[in-house]
């Protein structure tokens, strides 16, 4: 008969007969329990500035139009909106053009310049830009982007790109990437500050990257823990709200280092992802499917409940059935059987149709 381990340790050790392997035992269980009970704790455990954004803190589009030049015959060849823009751009250079007449090169292209304006941007940093064509130019190599200013949705300007393009290269350097296609490192030069006074702010919101109600929850908890106060209330399931405390006005960054670098236990709902173009099965933990008989063609597949034994089911050569199952476990029963990616997908939507897969199903 085994004997039950109870706070009375010394009458328990008595009744072993052996101490030494006794207190080895129980520390070895002890110490399996609290790794088991930390890491369990924290598998899933991510910073918050990783879940989560500040309202207000985020890139800005940047969008102008501009001119590729010195293009070695590679250029527009027939384009109206090229030609009438080298006609004006020769115009505000002083050049005599007869009405702002069109002037047609092949060593010329019109382009597309974007970029992206980062936040709390100051005048004089450098971001990088992408230049496009939007003509029928069949290269920007070795071309160089003329003065183009960049506007935001407000329409003002905000930075002004220009520079040697880049197309790079594959990495023999036999053949261009996407030549039509290329970039100016550090070619736009900001000119306008984005001045939010972030630093004097006396609340501000956190939305979650992905939302969920149980992870809203936590963040709220933690961030109250931290501060030691109720400074943070969850509105709904992608939106926290929080107070500045008092020691903090006026820190408003300080505050924020130190709550984004809180660890939360991320909560998200079942969801399996398949691929059907490559059979690629993405899936996240605690995914199990009710007890449910799958029969597709040759293929019969049974997924049975804890309590059910397993059996012959017949003379079907590919016949397989799963105890208490999971998707994990689904998977590599039809993996073994040769199940190709279209079936895949019939399964498993036919699983979610039955109600028999506890999950989100997303097909790409």
């Amino acid at each position: 008969m085994n004997t039950a381990w109870t706070p009375l340790a010394n009458s328990a050790l008595r009744r072993t007969g052996n101490h030494g392997a006794a207190r080895r035992a129980v520390f070895l269980c002890l110490a399996a329990g609290l790794l088991a009970a930390f890491f369990g704790a924290n598998a899933q455990a991510a910073r918050l500035k990783d879940i989560a954004t500040v309202k207000g803190v985020r890139e800005n589009i940047l969008i102008g139009y501009g001119i590729v030049v010195g293009l070695k015959g590679t250029g527009d060849s027939s384009v109206d909106v090229t030609s009438q823009s080298l006609g004006r751009l020769f115009g505000k250079l002083g050049l005599d053009i007869q009405g702002n007449a069109a002037v047609k090169s092949k060593n010329a292209a019109a382009v597309i310049v974007t970029a992206k304006l980062p936040p709390f941007a100051r005048v004089g940093n450098r971001i990088d830009v992408t230049v496009s064509s939007i003509g029928d130019a069949a290269s920007l190599e070795g071309g160089v982007l003329l003065v183009t200013p960049l506007r935001a949705g407000d329409q003002n300007v905000y930075a002004v790109a220009q520079g040697a393009v880049s197309i790079g290269a594959v990495a023999d350097g036999s053949t261009k990437n996407f030549p039509t296609v290329a970039r100016v490192v550090a070619g736009a030069t900001i000119e306008k500050d984005l001045d939010t006074n972030f630093s004097q702010k006396k609340n501000f919101r956190m939305a979650l990257h992905n939302p969920d109600f149980t992870t809203a929850a936590r963040v709220a908890t933690i961030v109250n823990g931290e501060l030691g106060g109720k400074f943070a209330s969850a509105r709904d399931s992608g939106t926290i709200d929080i107070v500045v405390p008092f020691n903090y006005e006026g820190n408003t960054v300080e505050l924020l280092a130190v709550l984004e670098n809180l660890q939360v236990n991320v909560d998200s709902n079942a969801k399996v992802v398949l691929n059907e173009r490559t059979g690629t099965v993405v899936m996240g933990d605690r995914i199990s499917i009710s007890p449910v008989a799958i029969a597709h063609g040759e293929l019969a597949i049974e997924v049975a409940g804890a309590a059910a034994g397993a059996g012959t089911k017949g003379p079907k050569p590919r016949l397989m059935e799963l105890k208490g199952a999971s998707v994990a476990d689904l998977v590599k029963a039809l993996n073994s059987l040769g199940v190709q990616p279209k079936d895949l997908t019939a399964i498993f939507q036919t699983l979610k149709e039955t109600g028999a897969l506890q999950a989100d199903l997303e097909i790409l």
